[in-house]
């Protein structure tokens, strides 16, 4: 039988980062309170439903971490109330410096979350402010170190390139001195720059002036071979672990496993349908007062067995290994090498992807133009 991962959307936050197009709110404290009574009642009624096993539960935001721990204690205890969980479940939480002292670390570790996620972003101050994060790398630190304190041996660490006025050196100093940190997991991320974001104004105003593309590169492939001198393996093209520590809740969601989404905003994927919850948390509570939640529920797509052999692939293409064309056959008896025929011709001959045994795959010209390779398999 299938598994199951769980994402958990907690959407606060302290203040709302210059970049940030995540569904997130600030200042809404008195809404604290009666999203998470609508959350438990959405994870307990959806269990009823689902018979797999649950392997991982994520945790993000928004800020979980800004929230008083007893409501994530809550979820964690509603999960395990309502679903069989794995003896060995990867359970993460998302903490940002800043929001989660000694104390609070402590009771998630006490209450069974095993894997952290730490917001960091760079380690330059001057960078974080520009950024509008609400903390120094200092306050990072100490948050770092209280962490291993305690006990957590699993600790993913968020890094940012291609950010306005960042240089090589910034982010070789960045990735020097959380390599001396030695974290479990590094994801390193480049900056997308959305509209409607503060970010996106500033520099439609020209106050603010993004790397160029070559730069960005250059940054990204200093990332690879730093993080690889250090015993770090590159297996998904934004994240990089040591040996037994890739995220798992990421590599089913690459390998397109079942996953649901509890809180608003938060995507599920089950059985071939994709669908997501209402972005509007006002009216996320309001439908769960009125007794009218199926409103929350917006359907995006029924998949059909081609569409689910292209996501494969696309999804798959994200993994540095790439696509298991055994996999690939186990799930769908086709082999892939006939059904996309066309588009890996195309791409081989445009040295996007390799072919090697068991493994369609990036090459290095495909790490620099993974987009182009991907909309080959968007219907």
């Amino acid at each position: 039988m299938n598994k199951v991962g769980i994402y958990i959307h907690i959407p606060f936050c302290k203040q709302k980062c210059k970049y940030c197009d995540f569904v997130s709110f600030q200042c809404m404290e008195d809404k604290i309170e009666g999203y998470f009574e609508c959350l438990l009642k959405e994870i307990s009624e959806k269990s009823e439903e689902i018979e797999q096993e649950v392997d991982t539960i994520y945790i993000g935001g928004g800020t979980p971490s800004i929230v008083p721990v007893e409501y994530i204690s809550r979820i964690i205890l509603c999960v395990f109330e309502n679903y069989k969980v794995s003896k060995d479940a990867e359970i993460t939480i998302e903490v940002n410096p800043g929001t989660a002292d000694n104390e609070k670390l402590k009771k998630y570790f006490d209450m069974g979350i095993n894997r952290l996620s730490i917001g960091l972003q760079s380690t330059n101050d001057k960078l974080l402010n520009m950024l509008g994060r609400i903390h120094t790398y200092r306050e990072f630190e100490n948050v770092y170190d209280s962490a291993r304190k305690i006990g957590f041996k699993n600790i993913n660490v968020d890094l940012m390139i291609g950010l306005p006025n960042q240089t090589i050196a910034d982010v070789v100093d960045s990735l020097n001195k959380i390599v001396e940190k030695s974290p479990e997991h590094i994801s390193v991320y480049s900056l997308i720059v959305e509209e409607n974001t503060k970010m996106f104004d500033l520099i439609q105003q020209g106050k603010l002036v993004l790397p160029d593309e070559d730069l960005e590169r250059k940054m990204y492939w200093k990332v690879k071979e730093i993080l690889e001198e250090n015993e770090y393996n590159h297996y998904e093209i934004s994240n990089f672990a040591k040996e037994n520590y890739e995220s798992k809740h990421n590599v089913n969601c690459w390998e397109q496993h079942y996953y649901l989404g509890f809180g608003v905003s938060a995507h599920s994927y089950f059985d071939g349908i994709r669908y997501s919850n209402i972005e509007d948390i006002k009216m996320y509570i309001e439908n769960y007062k009125t007794g009218n939640s199926v409103y929350n529920v917006v359907y995006h797509e029924n998949q059909s067995k081609d569409d689910m052999m292209r996501e494969f692939m696309l999804l798959g293409l994200r993994k540095i290994e790439g696509v298991k064309i055994s996999d690939f056959k186990n799930k769908f008896v086709d082999n892939p090498l006939y059904v996309f025929r066309n588009e890996l011709n195309k791409l081989v001959n445009e040295e996007l992807i390799e072919i090697c045994e068991n493994n369609i795959r990036l090459t290095n010209r495909g790490l620099d133009l993974a987009n182009v390779v991907w909309m080959e398999f968007v219907a």
